[in-house]
């Protein structure tokens, strides 16, 4: 399994950046994919997750209405348009999936991207 996020940068508040994450190794269209970030001295939390089929994308309360997932199966990528960043939204942003066998959960991270949003 590998995950590859681009797209982070800096950004002024209010602004906007689409973060990128493509996979491989795996069979991407059939395994849920989300966004974590961590701040400077914080614990990484869950930003966005969608589901391999159906259902609904969540988000975190702190981007609702700001940011939207996406995913495009036939590229194996999915994406995180971020709109009103704010200085809190400053982190380290990280690609996941994970998948379950014998009972045992396994997590897999990208490299991550950092979004600095600053004036």
């Amino acid at each position: 399994v590998q995950l590859v996020e681009s797209g982070g940068g800096l950004v002024q508040p209010g602004g906007s950046l689409r973060l990128s994450c493509t996979a491989s190794g795996f069979t991407f269209s059939t395994y849920v994919m989300s966004w974590y970030r961590q701040a400077p001295g914080k614990e990484r939390e869950l930003v966005a997750g969608v589901p391999s089929v159906g259902g609904s994308t969540e988000y975190a309360d702190s981007v609702k209405g700001r940011f939207t997932m996406s995913r495009d199966n036939a590229k194996n990528t999915v994406y995180l348009q971020m709109n009103s960043l704010k200085p809190e939204d400053t982190a380290v942003y990280y690609c996941n999936t994970f998948r379950v066998r014998m009972g045992i959960k396994r997590d897999y991270w990208g490299q991550g991207t950092q979004v600095t949003v600053s004036a």
